[in-house]
């Protein structure tokens, strides 16, 4: 054989092996290598959402997490919008809830216990003496099953047993991820029971929709569709209380920028250095009404949220220090991205004034959110 044949045999294989590679690095740069990993024998993997438009999800099944989310600015320009991590030892590492799916129950649940039809459960507190976001060891830290049913729709579902964190019932649990032609990220959640409980199931995307992810959110225009709001005590237990909006930093019927008020002298913003508050929504849980709006001028991007929940929660991650280095080598700093979590209100399983998340055998539990992008006219 000739050198030059030899050297054409080498080129080619060098080529075959660059293609195989460059199939696993996704639009947003990850490598899905990077998420290959293994917890008590269940498969952690990377997969990846497209839409003709050429918008991209990233999606592990560790947690149901959002990884990536790439979208187009006004120049066509495509860039991440979501904050997380480049490997998945950033989120087995951190533990955090970057992109997660939150459950059994978003949110507190005070003193870790409730009661349904006259029987008393005990749950597992997690912070100081009430249960957060499901306890310990939540849906955002469990290895869902995971089938990729095309090209835009993932298919996760997890068996939450009797008895997990104190709460009652096996509950199956189906999530849906659609990335849809019309530049939505539907999120679709249904679950079943064989015991009264109580399930509220949310998600936690960090979202900057600058495509900047160092860049602060207090710019971004926001509209909430509320007349109302759940406050907190000193503590931050919701008291039970719904609270008119009007003449307070929570009153974003008119659009505003997000930090035009989150600085002012008020004893809510004092308790969580900014908003991690639940909304009242308007829209009767009707999916086609918009819930919120968020607009960032500079890049043109809007994000849209429908929802058939009650609430959302609106939080400026407040709780980030710069110490969470990100994709990028970003360190996430303290307002640099907003979660919109759409949900049943904190601890409703004591508070009878608020909608009821019980669920029942017999039921279907069904939550839906819907993230819509677009550029502003």
């Amino acid at each position: 054989m000739t050198f030059n044949k030899v050297f054409v045999i080498l080129s080619l294989c060098f080529l075959f092996i660059s293609c195989q590679k460059q199939d696993n690095i996704t639009l947003s740069g990850l490598n899905s290598n990077d998420f290959i990993a293994n917890i008590d024998g269940k498969e952690i993997a990377l997969y990846t959402l497209e839409n003709n438009n050429g918008l991209e999800a990233c999606i592990t099944n560790y947690g149901g997490r959002l990884v990536s989310l790439m979208i187009p600015d006004k120049n066509g320009k495509f860039e991440d919008v979501v904050c997380g991590f480049p490997t998945i030892n950033g989120y087995l590492e951190n533990k955090q809830n970057f992109g997660a799916t939150i459950g059994r129950y978003i949110g507190r649940i005070l003193n870790a216990t409730f009661s349904i039809d006259s029987i008393t459960y005990n749950l597992t507190p997690n912070t100081g003496v009430h249960c957060a976001h499901g306890g310990n060891n939540g849906f955002a830290n469990r290895v869902w099953n995971a089938k990729q049913i095309n090209n835009n729709t993932l298919e996760l579902t997890l068996l939450s047993e009797d008895g997990d964190n104190g709460f009652p019932g096996n509950l199956l649990t189906t999530l849906t991820y659609t990335l849809t032609d019309n530049n939505e990220l539907d999120i679709d959640y249904k679950a079943t029971t064989d015991k009264p409980t109580v399930v509220n199931l949310s998600h936690h995307s960090f979202f900057n929709i600058s495509g900047n992810l160092s860049r602060s959110v207090e710019d971004q225009i926001l509209y909430i569709n509320s007349n109302e709001y759940t406050p907190y005590d000193s503590l931050k237990c919701v008291t039970g209380e719904i609270i008119d909006v009007t003449n307070t930093p929570f009153d974003f019927r008119v659009s505003q920028p997000i930090g035009s008020k989150i600085n002012d002298e008020n004893f809510q913003l004092s308790i969580t250095n900014g908003y991690d508050h639940n909304w009242v929504l308007n829209t009767n849980g009707d999916i086609n009404n918009l819930a919120a709006k968020v607009v960032d001028i500079e890049s043109g991007r809007v994000m849209e949220v429908y929802t058939n929940e009650p609430g959302l929660q609106v939080y400026t991650s407040n709780g980030l220090k710069g110490n969470l280095v990100g994709k990028n080598n970003i360190p996430y700093h303290a307002r640099t991205s907003i979660c919109l979590e759409t949900q049943h209100y904190p601890d409703s399983p004591n508070k009878p004034q608020f909608p009821s998340t019980v669920l029942r055998p017999n039921e279907i539990y069904n939550s839906r959110c819907i993230y819509k992008f677009d550029i502003e006219k």
